[in-house]
């Protein structure tokens, strides 16, 4: 047994967040019960955040395995095959508690440690998106504006300084989230396929090297800790717990990283992120079934004094482990002093299948790798679809009555659907020169490959349609990410989630995570667009409840020409316009529906999800062979917001004639997968009807936007469009 002092109770172990039963099992796996420093690992490593204990069964039932896929689960990020010898790695990440206690650094070192996942698997850093939710912005309620404008900073901040485009994203305003905001951030990079490197220590008498910023207090705890339980009364004191990020050093730390790669001089790398020290090392020890000895007196410290516990657990930013070959420390300890980045070897791998954690000469820890990492209990849960409604109605703030010129202009000044450009012009969005589709240019980002081909990559998730429907609600987010790639020419090559939940413990919440990996599961396995890798984050909610269940879904894909990305604005007067596809338009759960105060249905309607794969690759091969002018697909607002969307983004009006069977108010405003608004020469449009139905709805031309009916006629300016779709910039100027 390690040297200890006196030895922690089961009180402290129940105040570090394990359960009575873990901490028996704790003491079993140990052989004693665990002094300080092995509590403390413990705590973290079996935490939610770190051993996933409440979801990874079902996890498991996703599929992981494609033609594409070169690294799936299990590594800091996925990487799937783009030809040319390269690949792109990609993940998503929450850093959702941290932002919620402080926004700016929440979501600072969000963005940091996401790029840190790109990197460690020896890719460079291409781009950033983001997928946030907020509580309703309008009226009095300001913590929303606050936490808002905290994130886009914070996430402004890191990814202009360290010279990482942030390329695209999304945000919501809704009710369930105002305690609990969501800030999730997704990373790509690219790396040669020969140069990637994996995690797992190797090698018995290899070397520990620590290098990267100094370690402190700040961050003790952090992610690991204030992600594995509910949101409550005094999380303002928590914010010491909050990491604190510096872009510039993980600058230094990215090209030291990718030069050691590029010498050969890795064995392996990790980054250090939830659980800092004790989780990257476990884990490298874990993946290759070795032992590691580690000697805390070695790690250079921010502040003097930090007990060995404080070192193992502390979480603060831009640091990074690796193992190198005893013969190449000189040289790995040389490159810190060319980067300026401070490195330290700070142990050993051993053959002994344990984590030994010494201070000098004293022996403070002692605990086998097994047990930290694979032997946390999973937990089976107890789903149970709810007998009442979870969610309050939302308030109304149009009257069910409006016409439909009144619906519309609503519809885009509502928060939801407002133009974004307040927030992302924050971002920097064509640094590295690799830019070809920006955000509002198209429905996915594009950036282009050397070879002349391209990656496009979109985020999305609509929480309150998860919530009415937790299955069909997540393939919706899947076929949404699928039909913005779609409409640049892209094909999926790979996932990426992030699943946003409330407390699993509980049965509905239990049920809604059921259903949605299944749906995500059943979504991903059509589209031929396996999971590489992901994260979950649960515990989502606080004295007013859950938050809406938000499955984030992440997704790449490729185009063979990057010049013919395609666009979303109508670019040619005199162009034909058409709704492609099998859109069966419904106000169930939509953008209206809210507007109106309508509370969420029990269920969406059942998807065709063959038809929607066919109207998708229809649409992939016309914008792959340059037949259309633009593409757009269908989503919140329906068909009449679609098409003011092209209008604003083309700057170019458009005259809709609409047969009276067809403009009805859930015609014009319902949504629905499956649905593209496309432009281009009429006989090309008339081509695609072969493929998918079609309806002719008429031409751009003119000033304005006018869909006229039997019944009447809704028109309105491109001025008055734009002052609708500007009113964002008023919440948050």
């Amino acid at each position: 047994m390690s040297e200890s002092a006196l030895l922690p109770t089961v009180e402290d172990a129940l105040a570090l967040g394990l359960t009575r039963a873990e901490y028996e099992l704790v003491c079993e796996k140990q052989g004693s019960p665990p002094n300080q420093v092995e509590l403390a690992m413990y705590s973290l490593l079996w935490s939610e955040h770190c051993a996933y204990k409440h979801s990874k069964k079902l996890l498991r039932t996703l599929p992981t395995e494609g033609p594409h896929v070169v690294m799936g689960p299990g590594e800091n990020a996925g990487a799937v095959d783009v030809g040319g010898g390269l690949v792109c790695a990609f993940k998503v990440e929450s850093h959702n508690h941290p932002s919620a206690v402080e926004p700016f650094q929440g979501a600072a070192t969000g963005v940091g440690g996401i790029l840190r996942d790109i990197f460690a698997i020896g890719a460079r850093p291409i781009a950033v998106l983001d997928s946030l939710r907020f509580g309703e912005p309008q009226g009095t309620a300001t913590r929303a504006r606050y936490l808002l404008d905290g994130a886009v900073r914070g996430i402004g901040h890191y990814g202009n300084s360290i010279g990482v485009p942030t390329v695209g994203g999304e945000v919501y305003f809704e009710g369930p989230y105002e305690q609990s905001c969501l800030v999730n951030a997704m990373a790509l990079g690219l790396c040669e396929r020969a140069r990637l490197v994996r995690s797992a220590a190797a090698g018995v008498g290899n070397v520990v090297v620590l290098f990267g910023a100094s370690t402190g207090r700040d961050g003790i705890g952090g992610a690991s800790v204030l992600a594995s339980a509910e949101h409550g009364e005094g999380d303002e004191d928590r914010r010491p717990t909050v990491q604190v990020g510096d872009p510039f050093e993980e600058k230094k730390l990215l090209e030291y990283s990718l030069e050691l790669l590029e010498r050969g001089l890795l064995v392996s790398l990790q980054d250090l992120g939830a659980a800092g020290l004790t989780s990257s090392a476990a884990e490298m020890a874990a993946k290759g079934e070795v032992g590691l000895d580690l000697d805390v007196s070695r790690v250079p410290l921010r502040e003097p004094g930090l007990e060995p516990f404080e070192i193992m657990v502390s979480e603060s930013q831009e640091r990074m482990l690796c193992v190198v070959a005893p013969a190449d420390v000189p040289a790995v300890l040389a490159l810190c002093a060319k980067w300026e980045v401070g490195g330290t070897a700070i142990g050993t791998v051993t053959d002994t299948r344990r984590l030994r954690v010494f201070d000098s000469e004293r022996l403070v820890g002692d605990m086998p790798v097994r047990a930290l990492v694979d032997d946390c209990p999973l937990y089976d849960l107890r789903p149970t679809r709810p007998a009442a409604p979870l969610y309050a109605p939302p308030a109304a703030t149009l009257a069910a009555d409006a016409s439909p010129r009144e619906t519309l202009l609503a519809l885009l000044r509502s928060p939801n659907l407002a133009s974004r450009r307040p927030l992302f012009e924050q971002y920097d969005a064509v640094v590295q020169s690799r830019t070809v589709r920006r955000p509002e240019q198209a429905d996915a980002a594009v950036l282009r490959l050397p070879d002349g081909s391209a990656l496009a990559v979109s985020i999305d998730c609509n929480g309150r349609r998860v919530a009415a429907d937790p299955y069909t609600g997540t393939v919706e987010a899947a076929l949404e990410c699928a039909a913005n790639l779609a409409c640049v020419g892209a094909e999926p090559l790979g996932t990426t989630n992030n699943l946003n939940f409330g407390n699993p413990e509980k049965p509905h919440i239990a049920w809604q995570l059921t259903e949605s990996v299944r749906g995500l599961g059943d979504a991903c396995r059509a589209l031929a667009a396996p999971i590489v890798g992901g994260n979950v984050s649960l515990y989502n909610e606080g004295p007013a409840g859950p938050i809406y269940p938000t499955p984030v879904v992440g997704m790449v894909g490729r185009l063979p020409d990057a010049a013919r990305a395609g666009r979303l604005g109508f670019a040619r007067a005199g162009d034909a316009i058409a709704l492609l596809g099998p859109f069966a338009p419904s106000l169930a759960a939509s953008e209206l529906a809210k507007l109106r105060g309508e509370p969420l249905p029990d269920g969406l309607p059942e998807i065709d999800l063959e038809a929607v794969l066919v109207v998708q690759a229809a649409v992939r091969d016309a914008v792959r062979a340059g037949t259309l002018s633009s593409a757009h697909d269908l989503a919140e607002g329906g068909l009449a917001v679609a098409l003011a969307e092209c209008c604003l983004a083309g700057e170019l009006g458009a005259k809709i004639a609409l047969p009276t069977t067809t403009a009805t108010v859930a015609q014009l405003f319902g949504e629905g997968p499956g649905g593209f608004v496309v432009s281009g020469p009429g006989e090309t449009l008339a081509e695609l009807a072969g493929r998918a139905p079609l309806q002719m709805l008429g031409t751009v031309e003119g000033d304005a936007l006018t869909i006229a009916t039997d019944t009447g006629t809704l028109s309105a300016t491109l001025a008055e469009l734009a002052d609708a779709h500007g009113a964002l910039a008023e919440l948050f100027p």
